[in-house]
């Protein structure tokens, strides 16, 4: 049941983080600064990230194993650090600027988010 909700987050994730990457390009190519609005679609795709970090320490926990060890963890601790990380980076500014910088984060986040489904955990019995 676990390793579902695992895969549909990860799923969550991937089409998330593409929908900002449209939408902070579509800011920058309309010359446009970021808005509230969009802020707030970043910290929903935090808080996915992070519901997909802890039903993944659950799996773990469980006895569950990635098929690729610790490259999986890896990718699990990028996606929850990227976003605060560039937040910090560019301190909260909401130029055109940073509407590029999200566009690129966020294509960055769709490709681990994919290759994480490739070290994706293995179903061992009873999970």
């Amino acid at each position: 049941m676990l390793i579902q909700v695992h895969n549909g987050l990860a799923n969550a994730c991937l089409i998330f983080s593409l929908l900002i990457a449209g939408y902070s390009l579509l800011i920058f190519i309309r010359n446009q600064s970021l808005t509230p609005g969009f802020f707030g679609a970043l910290v929903i795709a935090e808080l996915l990230f992070l519901a997909q970090t802890i039903v993944g320490v659950i799996l773990s926990l469980q006895g569950g194993e990635p098929a690729r060890g610790w490259v999986h963890y890896l990718y699990g601790v990028v996606n929850i650090i990227s976003l605060p990380g560039l937040y910090a980076i560019t301190r909260g500014r909401d130029s055109r600027l940073e509407a590029l910088y999200y566009f690129a984060m966020s294509i960055f986040l769709a490709g681990i988010a994919l290759r994480a489904t490739e070290t994706a955990l293995v179903m061992l019995p009873g999970l």
